[in-house]
């Protein structure tokens, strides 16, 4: 009879204990995963009556000429047309800063993770302070960079329920917590490049930027896993990284809370696109006396002009499909909003892809413990795959 060596028998055990501990891992995760997706899921979902509704926008499947996108590779060159359109009319990037380097300024030990304060260039000309959360993990972790007025909100030291990279953190995302404290001290709020004075970039198109290369610094941090970075804002932040993430298709997906994803001039001064440091950018000084709720009739900058011209956010949406995205609404975005999200359903539909669109709703701007939560867990669902 043939004899098998102990080591050889020794080793089959092993190999046979790894493929029957994998197994199990696999669908344990399974499990996870799917039990995620059962507490998201009606998400992805207008309500009945708003099913096929598209409303009067735009359509997506159509080239500006009026050509009918009817194949794949016809969308990729309809999404050329979009992105190239808006980025003509908003201004091109300077270059993007792909080789990054940061300065910790302090160090804080919090509950679970480690929190950096930093500096790094976030334009050319430009460093910005901001706060890197890291998870006491091993591996390369998901990640999400978070967008507001100043960056201490984010970390915890704010309103209440816009702590998002607190909680991120808590749950193992490396979180990187930006905003342009100085400008909004300033009353100036953006980025202006070259200078505020005379900006030749839409000014959010340029908070879209300094996200981009904030991507840039994450990916470079060997912790991090590239491929699995989100972004995620709330009003003010919520427009940042709606743009961000819609203008840089590295990110892998988008939390978007309250940003207005549609010019509506009647929300007020909520869904203000027309404001300078946004996408009405005129030379300073800026006046007061025309910001009044519901009235842009003497607005400036690149804004009329959309407006006259028939464009309008669905087209900056549409530039995330695949990418999955959340917008978590609330008195910006309310329910009927979903005529504008079908427009980017279709788009998926059409690339073969579902349940990449999602939208929740509350009554009030500001976010809530269940407004979160579900942002929260749609980031579980898609970046701790």
């Amino acid at each position: 009879m043939l004899q098998i060596p102990n080591k050889v028998v020794h080793f089959i055990k092993l190999y046979a204990l790894l493929v029957v501990s994998c197994a199990f891992s696999f669908q344990t995760y399974g499990q996870h995963h799917q039990a995620l997706w059962n507490r998201i899921a009606s998400c992805f979902h207008p309500p009945v009556y708003l099913k096929n509704s598209y409303g009067n926008y735009r359509p997506l499947l159509r080239f500006y000429n009026g050509d009918t996108v009817l194949t794949k590779r016809a969308w990729k060159q309809r999404r050329a047309e979009i992105a190239n359109t808006w980025n003509q009319m908003m201004g091109p990037w300077p270059p993007l800063i792909r080789t990054q380097k940061m300065e910790v300024l302090d160090t804080v030990r919090r509950t679970g993770f480690t929190q950096y304060r930093i500096r790094f260039n976030w334009t050319s000309t430009e460093k910005t302070i901001a706060y890197l959360c890291v998870p006491g993990l091993k591996g390369r972790l998901p990640a999400v960079i978070t967008t507001f007025y100043e960056p201490e909100t984010a970390i915890g030291k704010g309103k209440p329920n816009r702590d998002f990279a607190f909680q991120l953190a808590k749950r193992g995302y490396v979180t990187l917590s930006l905003g342009t404290a100085e400008a909004s001290k300033a009353g100036t709020y953006s980025v202006y490049y070259p200078s505020v004075e005379n900006a030749t970039v839409a000014p959010l198109s340029m908070l879209a930027y300094t996200a981009a290369n904030a991507w840039y610094l994450l990916s470079g941090l060997p912790y991090v896993d590239d491929r699995r970075i989100g972004i995620m804002g709330h009003s003010f932040g919520g427009k940042w990284a709606m743009f961000a993430s819609c203008l840089f298709d590295k990110f892998a997906c988008a939390v978007w809370s309250d940003p207005g994803v549609v010019f509506d001039d009647t929300r007020g001064s909520a869904v203000n696109y027309w404001e300078p440091w946004y996408l009405g950018y005129y030379p300073p000084p800026w006046k007061d006396a025309w910001r009044k709720r519901g009235n842009t009739a003497d607005a400036k900058g690149l804004y009329p002009k959309l407006i006259r011209e028939g464009y309008d956010l669905h087209e900056i949406m549409a530039l995330m499909a695949p990418r999955p995205f959340l917008v978590s609404g609330g008195s910006s975005d309310p329910v009927d909003r979903w005529t504008a999200l079908n427009q980017v359903v279709r788009v998926n539909s059409l690339l073969g892809y579902t349940s990449r669109v999602a939208m929740t709703n509350r009554p009030g701007h500001d976010p809530n413990d269940e407004s979160n939560e579900i942002a929260y867990l749609f980031f579980d669902y898609f970046l701790k795959k």
